[in-house]
């Protein structure tokens, strides 16, 4: 499905668009499609590798600065 969207450029922003399609012997549509998913490929990178460096700790056995043996020892069992 292909949607429709209307963008409102300045001067200047309007002629860069149309001298990169130009270079590239594309529309100007496939340049903005391009930089929008060139954009939305390095943010879920950045998500992914948040996510990423949250876990990568989990697998020590710490929870914050205690061990699980820690916890369990000070647990009133």
């Amino acid at each position: 499905m292909t949607v429709r969207k209307n963008f409102l450029f300045d001067d200047d922003i309007a002629e860069h668009l149309k001298e990169i399609a130009q270079r590239e012997n594309t529309t100007q549509s496939q340049v903005i499609r391009d930089l929008i998913e060139d954009k939305y490929e390095e943010i879920s990178v950045e998500e992914k590798l948040e996510a990423f460096y949250a876990f990568a700790g989990s697998g020590t056995g710490l929870y914050g600065d205690l061990t699980i043996q820690e916890i369990k020892a000070n647990m009133d069992v």
